[in-house]
């Protein structure tokens, strides 16, 4: 076999190099982008990891509120516990700091107990600058702060950092903890800072040698609204808020691997067709069928071995660049701000690599399998290798669909909808095998109908007494335009579905929100400020909201707890986009119980059982006693929430407020009066905020700045589809001109006997067109209606179960006709240049070897 490689394959490389390289640059394309894919988030996820241990620390346990902030009077009672041998105090929040040019920069401020902190989160530890004993009280100085190395590059060169709020605070050293920009001070100095005296964060805890964290929390007995978690659950949160979008991103990387192997396939197809006396005249000196079998795949493999070894090469520098250029972040919002250095992996390159090598050999499975059926002595004389049944073929065909059909109804697994993409991958290999015999039935139903035309019969005769042959034609524009189809009806109904979804959710002209809201629950606006904008000339109903995360499951991240007044419109529904119509709530006798209604997103029925109708006992456990004593939480309805994909609770304001007495709101929705100026509305709030000292507190946001943004992010996550479309289109007409290629070659002694019967080039290239006319026509039939098909499973399995979230089928008809003609002219034309090759052999030396 080494000697046949090394002789008889290699001058086919030597000789068609191009075509060769073609394959190996499909298989280098596709290991290359899902390797860098791979890559990036795997760096990303390591440093973000690696970022919040570093701030977490290694306690044995932490102690955290589950909504709002823990009561730093717990602080004295967990310490003094004699199973606990530290308790470190830790405060944090999101802060805008000013940079010298006024531009706003966020970070995070943390307050720590430098006695402490060094013992559980060394990272956090403040250090002083220069070696002046009297600088070591920076450590508990008001005005002290300590910046982190991303906090030194984002303001270097300043002694001071001025704060949003007008505070000035000055630069007293440094702290160790990698990641986003971190500022470091003493605990009650934050406290004050922030407004948020007698509150925490959290709390770590270092027990004691040879106390057992269960009978230390019980012997504690915390109350309902503190979670005790372990440390590594933080780094599980992180991967888990991340962990469907880095699948989903990968698996359609591979979509460009999938299309690689009809290359390959297109190719070998192409040089087993050339090949095929070499091959025959072999068979005669004794190299059995199943040598030759082997053979080609030895071919296959060897192009998949250089394809995936340079698109190794290639997915680490495209990776490299990616992270220095964009960081992180690949348009999914979990790493922005991040900037990982590259993390290699052998393991993982040794896994792409495979699979690689797995692509080209299916790829070559089918052109080995010629080869090996090939009777010698037919080829010899150019007859080919006798048709193969495909009763056996169309029957596995038919099995494959229906298990793609049965798959797509199976569970996620670990939150991955594992068989929804078996199901795509079957429904794909299924459908494009059941090619020949839609293609049968269709030529059945033609032959009648073109008896007297002598072209078109040459066409259909021939496809119709090998229909397994000319089905693979078409087979590589069936697979490409399948999954181009379907990524375009997917994002069209993503597209759609969060564009409804924008219209019922910002129902006001005009939002005034509190800067650095969007980092969490950590800053709110002025409650005088937000009085007074209900006075405003202009305005004519302020509707309040506010968004606090609140801590379920440990291993779980955070839902959302949406506050906001939900009193019904005139109409009689709610300004919520619903799934299904509300329920009423429940009635209870009058002072047994208070029910509480709320309305749940989807993810929160997928993740928590928060059904319809049902009690969501967990959401009382954020709240403390005794206010929540006697309350229970009724699920009227659902939700959809593209926003958050872990889950989220809307409750109506004025509950939350009774519930824990706290009326600070994040952001405002402005229903502005019939005829009022958004600007003049705008300007005079600006006004009133500047009179309040609350000028550099706020930001405006028209609902059109909203939905363009909202939109812009969108396009940005889903622009990687774009390209994959394209080179999912490109390597499938390069198929068709291979296929193309090798039909014409195994056909070029009967386009000799033609010629010799009286037809012109002209009328032989015509056959050749119209066949390629035919074909392309059929491909893109078949590979519209297989695409429609695998879009159903991603529209309504696997985006229900990677993100927890359902939409809408929307199909965008001119798109995927244009895409459909698109692919059916150049198809002909790549067909009709295959075909040049055939009408310019010679006729007489075409039929030569008859003689």
């Amino acid at each position: 076999m080494r000697a046949l490689l090394s002789t008889f394959s290699l001058q086919e490389l030597r000789h068609h190099p191009w075509r060769n390289a073609s394959a190996v640059v499909a298989v280098m394309l596709g290991v290359a982008l899902a390797f860098a894919v791979h890559l990036i988030n795997a760096s990303a996820l390591a440093e973000f990891s690696s970022a919040v241990s570093s701030v977490n620390g290694q306690p044995d346990v932490e102690l955290r509120a589950r909504q709002g902030s823990l009561d730093d009077t717990l602080l004295a009672r967990v310490a003094a516990h004699p199973g606990v041998a530290l308790a470190s105090p830790v405060l944090e929040g999101p802060v805008q700091a000013l940079a010298r040019d006024g531009e706003r920069l966020g970070a995070k401020l943390v307050g720590v107990d430098a006695l402490v902190v060094a013992g559980l989160s060394p990272a956090l530890m403040p250090v002083t600058d220069g070696e002046n004993t009297t600088r070591r009280f920076d450590l508990f100085a008001p005005d002290t702060v300590f910046l982190n190395a991303a906090a030194q590059q984002a303001f270097a060169g300043q002694s001071t950092v001025r704060l949003q709020n007008g505070a000035v605070l000055r630069v007293a050293g440094r702290v160790n903890a990698p990641g986003a920009p971190l500022l470091v001070m003493d605990v009650a100095a934050a406290q004050a800072l922030m407004d948020r005296v007698g509150q925490l964060s959290r709390i770590d805890l270092r027990l004691a040698s040879g106390a057992r964290a269960s009978e230390v929390l019980a012997a504690l007995d915390l109350p309902p609204n503190v979670i005790a978690q372990r440390p590594e659950q933080s780094g599980e949160r992180v991967s888990n808020l991340s962990r469907a979008y880095r699948v989903n991103l990968t698996v359609l990387a591979l979509v460009a691997l999938f299309t690689g192997a009809f290359l390959v396939f297109s190719v070998l197809s192409l040089s087993v067709a050339r090949r095929q006396p070499q091959f025959a005249l072999l068979g005669v000196l004794g190299l059995s069928s199943r040598e030759r079998l082997r053979l080609v795949l030895a071919e296959s493999a060897l192009l998949g071995l250089l394809g995936s070894a340079l698109g190794i090469a290639l997915g680490t520098a495209l990776a490299a660049l990616a992270l220095r250029l964009l960081g992180g972040d690949l348009g999914g919002g979990y790493f922005s701000g991040v900037a990982p250095p590259l993390l290699w992996s052998p393991l993982a390159a040794m896994v792409y690599l495979l699979l690689g090598v797995v692509a080209a050999l299916v790829g070559g499975w089918w052109p080995a399998q010629a080869t090996a059926r090939l009777a010698p002595a037919l080829a010899l004389k150019g007859l080919g290798a006798p048709p193969r049944p495909g009763a056996r073929r169309h029957t596995l065909a038919l099995a494959l669909v229906l298990l793609a059909a049965a798959m797509a109804w199976a569970p996620p697994v670990a939150g991955i909808p594992l068989a929804a993409y078996v199901s795509v991958g079957l429904l794909l290999v299924g459908g494009i095998a059941a090619l020949p015999l839609g293609v049968g039935w269709l030529l059945d139903r033609i032959a009648p109908r073109i008896a007297r035309h002598a072209l078109p019969v040459l066409a259909v005769e021939r496809a119709r007494r090998l229909r397994e042959t000319a089905a693979v034609r078409p087979s590589g524009v069936v697979a490409s335009l399948a999954l181009s189809v379907a990524l375009t009806v997917m994002v069209a109904s993503f597209r759609d579905s969060v564009t409804h979804w924008l219209d019922a959710v910002l129902p006001a002209q005009l939002y005034v929100r509190s800067v650095g809201s969007g980092a969490g629950d950590g800053s709110h606006l002025p409650t005088g400020f937000v009085t007074a904008v209900a006075g405003v000339p202009g305005v004519a109903r302020v509707d309040t909201l506010r968004a606090t995360p609140v801590q379920l499951a440990p291993e779980r991240p955070a839902i959302a707890l949406l506050t906001r007044p939900l009193e019904r419109t005139t109409g009689g529904t709610l300004s919520l986009p619903l799934v299904g119509n509300p329920l009423p709530a429940p009635a209870v006798p009058e002072g047994e119980q208070r029910v509480v209604t709320v309305y749940v997103s989807e993810a929160m029925v997928d993740l928590y059982g928060a059904r319809p109708g049902s009690w969501l006992p967990a959401l009382a456990q954020a709240f403390a006693e005794p206010q929540v004593r006697g309350t229970r939480f009724f699920v009227a309805g659902v939700w959809r929430d593209y926003a958050r994909q872990h889950g989220s609770v809307v409750m109506d304001r004025a509950d939350f407020v009774r519930l824990t007495g706290d009326a600070r709101v994040n952001d405002l929705a402005l229903h502005l009066a019939e005829g009022a100026d958004e600007n003049a509305v705008r300007e005079r709030i600006r006004a009133l905020a500047e009179a309040q000292g609350a000028a550099n507190a706020i930001e405006f946001a028209s609902v059109g700045q909203i939905r363009a943004n909202s939109l812009r992010i969108f396009d940005r996550s889903f622009a990687v589809t774009v390209w994959l479309q394209a080179v999912a289109i490109g390597i499938g007409l390069f198929g068709v001109a291979a296929s193309f290629s090798a039909q014409v070659l195994a056909r070029r002694r009967e386009f000799g006997l033609l010629a010799h019967l009286g037809l012109t080039r002209s009328q032989i290239l015509g056959v050749v067109a119209l066949e390629g006319l035919a074909w392309t026509v059929l491909g893109a039939l078949a590979g519209l209606a297989l695409g429609l098909a695998v879009s159903l499973v991603l529209v309504h399995v696997v985006n229900p179960q990677s993100f927890h979230w359902t939409m809408d089928l929307v199909l965008p008809w001119a798109r995927l006709l244009a895409l459909c003609a698109a692919v059916v002219v150049a198809g002909t034309l790549t067909a009709w240049l295959a075909g040049q090759a055939a009408a310019n052999r010679d006729a007489v030396r075409a039929v030569k070897e008859d003689w």
